[in-house]
């Protein structure tokens, strides 16, 4: 080989070890995320793909997503989380408290965080169980919601609770306590209805009936939102008064509702899986509090039922539905 030929084998060679370098190196990993949510596709998970834009991830570009849809039936949660594990995927959002402990009952490597941080946070609260996400501040709104329902109805002396509280006695539970306390500071006494299956609901609201109520209060509990349009029918039908926990069953038709803005609290959801894919741990992240929260009024329903608003309500309302 002449000395011109060797110098140009190496010249060859020099040139071509960038290329050969980049084709032996691995492709780089794209982050996989598992939506496990207890409803349907809905504009609260179009917020929280929003919120992942704005944070620099692009479904299909630079993360991956999986949907675990259980449809409105509970018990397919720990199905469906077990089938986004299978998927190998980097972080799981929730978006119930039952989803978010049905998948940590599975793993305790694979990040969870849930948009809606409600009563079960303390069955999560485990060293390096970490699952960071939004509060829905049960305890702290529900006595707020009952002041509410007095202030628009102020002669009301008795109020149903519908509750979903599973695997303890109801009148034990923190959230009952909590309103409790609340209503005999305003004088009201409250008949809890306990049901830990859709289909008690509508004894639920016989029981309502005969138990001669001014008004209902419903708690904080995901069978409710799943189940809302029954709930409304039902408190319709009834001619009650009714306070929900969230502007989804304003929308549906219930009178009032007082809560956290839920399109928001998906939203948020995002900075957390974003911290998480660049290098937090979930420990270290905060549950927060929600910053904005939304009275809405249903002036349909009041009228159909014939219950006159204060004005002085409707000044406090974020939201009027004509």
């Amino acid at each position: 080989m002449t000395a011109t030929l060797s110098v140009l084998l190496v010249v060859a060679i020099l040139a071509l070890t960038p290329y050969l370098t980049h084709a032996q190196q691995p492709a780089k990993k794209i982050p996989r995320i598992g939506i496990l949510n207890v409803g349907s596709s809905n504009p609260a998970i179009d917020a929280f793909l929003k919120g992942l834009h704005e944070l620099g991830w692009v479904e299909g570009k630079n993360i991956t997503i999986e949907y675990g849809w259980a449809d409105g039936n509970e018990d397919r949660l720990p199905a469906l989380a077990a089938e986004l594990l299978h998927m190998n995927i980097d972080i799981i959002v929730a978006t119930s408290p039952r989803g978010a402990l049905a998948a940590r009952t599975l793993t305790k490597t694979i990040p969870i965080v849930e948009t809606f941080v409600g009563r079960m946070r303390g069955e999560l609260a485990h060293p390096g169980w970490g699952v960071p996400g939004v509060s829905s501040m049960p305890l702290e709104l529900n006595g707020k919601r009952l002041e509410l329902l007095k202030e628009i109805i102020p002669k009301i002396s008795r109020v149903a609770v519908l509750s979903n509280i599973i695997g303890s006695n109801a009148a034990q539970d923190p959230s009952i306590k909590d309103i409790d306390a609340v209503a005999r500071s305003l004088g009201v006494q409250i008949q809890i209805l306990n049901v830990t299956k859709p289909e008690e609901i509508e004894n639920a609201f016989a029981s309502m009936v005969r138990g001669k109520v001014g008004g209902l209060t419903v708690l904080t509990q995901g069978m409710f939102v799943l189940k809302r349009a029954q709930v409304v029918e039902l408190t319709a039908k009834s001619r009650l008064p009714a306070m929900y926990p969230d502007s989804r069953f304003t929308d549906a038709g219930g009178l009032v509702s007082y809560g956290p803005n839920n399109i928001e609290r998906y939203h948020r959801a995002a900075y957390f899986v974003d911290r998480i894919l660049k290098g937090a741990k979930p420990a270290d992240l905060p549950v927060e509090q929600p910053t904005k929260f939304e009275l809405v009024i249903n002036l349909k329903t009041a009228k159909q039922i014939g219950l006159p608003i204060p004005s002085k309500v409707l000044m406090w309302a974020n939201r009027v539905i004509e």
